[in-house]
């Protein structure tokens, strides 16, 4: 060790053991070389111990760190490979089947769109709510039915005592089509599988369709909102009640009276399930 000449000055110098040297002036080199080894005697005992400490990590506690992990902040979309894309009907979660699909672009509504908007509520729903495709509002914010519409749909199940949290809602459309026009058979074909996986998912008791899309998307051509409307139908063994979209009775207010019986019957049958159980 280089000699040192010079008073050095020692503040409070901490040892492991709680120790301390005085505030003091020190000439000795010999009491600078004595500080020095009972350092290293210190940092000798403190690797001894780590070598024979008896660490037992079993494989399972590695596994966790094998994959790396995904972390998705809120308005940033996943980056999602093509592949994870293809497997998406191997999904066994909602949450899977969200993130297998947030980067998808096989229809031109990906192009324009700010959000995909994949669905809200309780993905273990006993009622499923599925309506026709995103608006602005919903674009923005990647959650269906926040724009006026939205505000009714709320107000609507709060008639009947329920709230999102009690239901699911998903579009048949998961992206904002250019100028909110309504997609046609042909704009939702690659979007249908998605729904439908999301049906199989939930597995809902009871669906309530909004608007002409999704009964169009559910059982073709041959069914008409305006016929069916309010109506019993069979979806896989699901009872399927049509009404109109939420956006319809903001500029038609009279058809609000037949909005409310199709809820009241879909009321009526959720608790006929609820009581068999």
């Amino acid at each position: 060790m280089q000699k040192i000449n010079n008073k050095i000055l020692l503040e409070s110098i901490k040892f492991a053991e709680g120790e301390f040297l005085p505030l003091q002036f020190i000439e000795k080199q010999e009491l600078i070389e004595e500080i020095v080894q009972k350092f290293d005697t210190l940092n000798n005992i403190q690797a001894e111990k780590i070598e024979s400490a008896d660490m037992e990590i079993d494989d399972n506690m590695l596994s966790q760190f094998d994959e790396p992990t995904e972390i998705i902040q809120e308005g940033i979309q996943p980056q999602i490979s093509d592949k994870s894309i293809s497997n998406w009907q191997e999904s066994t979660s909602m949450l899977e089947l969200s993130n297998a699909v947030s980067g998808c672009m096989k229809c031109k509504f990906g192009e324009t769109r700010t959000n995909i908007v994949f669905g809200d509520g309780n993905p273990n729903a006993e009622i499923m709510i599925i309506g026709e495709a995103p608006g602005k509002n919903e674009d923005l914010s990647g959650i269906p039915f926040v724009g006026d519409a939205g505000k009714l749909l709320d107000k609507i199940l709060e008639a009947i005592k329920l709230s999102r949290q009690d239901v699911y809602i998903a579009n048949v459309v998961k992206c904002r089509p250019p100028g909110n026009k309504t997609p046609t058979e042909d704009e939702f074909a690659e979007c249908l599988p998605y729904l439908k996986k999301q049906i199989e998912l939930v597995s809902p008791k009871i669906i309530l369709t909004l608007g002409a899309v999704p009964l169009l998307a559910l059982f073709g051509k041959g069914y008409q909102i305006t016929k069916v409307r309010g109506q019993e139908l069979d979806y896989n063994g699901i009872i399927v009640i049509p009404t109109f979209h939420p956006a319809y009775l903001i500029y038609n207010p009279s058809a609000k009276k037949y909005v409310w019986e199709d809820v009241q019957k879909l009321e009526k049958i959720y608790q006929n399930i609820q009581s068999e159980k």
